[in-house]
């Protein structure tokens, strides 16, 4: 996605700029609410029109001169602003020229980039005519888009595009996001304000996340992809993970939402801690969602340069009652502020990446589960007949079984694969097919 032009949406908070970014692209990436603030991080997203591909980033509302969290959403819209190709300033016809609008206006004023205004929530013909008293913000004439409805948008992606540079670089190429399917994608997960953004600034190496001492600053997925000695990684900030039951605005159930699925598509999960905190009967049951997605996880102790030799003791005792269940999960014990020890992660990472690549002999697997086998024999007289390795990224193996295997007994088989073929915290998936003896 990195050599795609990049347009970025801009505008004050709550005028509409994910509802556009959402129907551009044909489906809800990013959260919408009405509500201001919704959109804090940079989202970034490929989308394309009439064959034209580009990166299409929607930005958090610019408000310059607020809170100490304005100040740095606004940074972030900025940046976007800085690195963009081309621009969409979104506006509310309803509400007609704000102060923040015509500060923003003043800003783009000053960009060499090419500006469209959207007068955004024109949804039926009546409201066209408060259109035009966008003129007066000096960016030229305003495009009539209802995000909502859709109207409009075709009009002003003909005029995006058209603008756009190299123009026919990309026509034979495949998407991007298609290539990048078989990157390896790390999750960083854990409850609000561990310090999960400042951990993924630190390893992307930009201030990608917004990060603030306030609980639930990142309320969307936010993934970016880092080359590295082993191979490029995908790394995914999520939003902090609640108990569902103390969920009750519909933004932080869409983040947690978002949160899920991130997990269901990574290959690693970094389960973050606030080591100053210990490990909590919430770290606890994310972990075991963690662990029944299938997805291994390494345990990330944030902090740590903070507890004294006594609370350390506590925190390795916690660990071993509160997460047992996770195994020989590797734990990485962590300064996310102050970088301390964060270089010993690709390294840790490393084993698994090479794994998550590992092609194994037909005979090997096959030693291994009747080994597993022969040790514990599955229940109600089932047993694999035969096992062999179909294919890699992640490893994934084929079970031929005589009857049903108890989901138990699976974990079972999975485990001894890992132990035995030296695979770590690398992904498994393990397909079964019944056929008789």
């Amino acid at each position: 996605m990195s050599e795609l032009p990049l347009v970025a949406i801009v505008g004050r908070p709550n005028v509409g700029k994910s509802s556009l970014l959402n129907r551009i692209i044909g489906r809800r990436e990013a959260i919408v609410e009405e509500l201001p603030g919704v959109t804090r991080d940079r989202k970034e997203v490929e989308a394309e029109w009439v064959g034209r591909r580009f990166r299409l980033v929607d930005t958090g509302g610019w408000m310059p001169g607020g809170s100490a969290l304005d100040e740095k959403v606004s940074r972030q819209s900025e940046q976007a602003i800085a690195e963009a190709d081309a621009l969409i300033v979104v506006a509310d016809v309803t509400m007609g020229v704000t102060e923040e609008d015509a500060r923003i206006a003043d800003l783009l004023r000053q960009c060499t980039q090419p500006v469209f205004v959207v007068a955004n929530k024109v949804d039926d013909p009546s409201r066209e005519a408060a259109m035009w008293e966008l003129l007066q913000l000096g960016l030229g004439n305003p495009f009539p888009v209802s995000a909502l409805h859709g109207a409009g948008t075709g009009d002003l992606l003909d005029a995006v595009v058209a603008v756009l540079p190299d123009p026919d670089d990309d026509r034979d190429e495949e998407p991007t996001e298609r290539g990048d399917d078989k990157v390896f994608a790390v999750a960083l997960v854990g409850r609000p304000n561990v310090g999960k953004s400042t951990l993924f600034n630190r390893l992307i190496g930009e201030d990608r996340s917004v990060v603030h001492d306030m609980p639930g600053t990142t309320r969307d997925a936010i993934d970016t992809i880092v080359e590295t000695p082993d191979g490029p990684i995908r790394f995914v900030d999520t939003a902090g993970m609640r108990r569902k039951s103390r969920i009750d605005e519909g933004t932080e159930y869409y983040s947690f939402v978002r949160a899920l699925q991130a997990v269901d598509a990574s290959d690693v999960a970094l389960l973050v801690i606030d080591a100053t905190e210990s490990v909590t009967h919430q770290d606890q049951r994310l972990a075991e969602r963690i662990d029944a997605a299938g997805c291994p996880i390494v345990i990330v102790l944030n902090k740590y340069e903070l507890l004294d030799r006594e609370q350390k003791e506590a925190v390795a005792y916690d660990l071993r009652q509160k997460l047992a269940f996770l195994g020989d999960s590797e734990v990485l014990r962590i300064s996310a502020l102050t970088g301390k020890n964060v270089h010993r992660l690709l390294p840790m990472l490393a084993g698994t990446i090479e794994g998550y690549h590992k092609r194994v002999p037909t005979r090997k697997v096959n030693d291994v589960v009747f080994a597993a086998q022969s040790a514990q024999p599955a229940p109600h007289g089932a047993r694999v007949l035969y096992a062999t390795q179909g294919a890699t990224d992640p490893p994934t193996f084929t079970l031929f079984a005589n009857k049903e295997l108890p989901a138990t007994y699976l974990r079972y088989i999975e485990r001894k694969l890992r132990e035995e073929l030296q695979l770590g915290a690398t992904p498994i998936k393990l397909r079964v097919r019944q056929r008789s003896n």
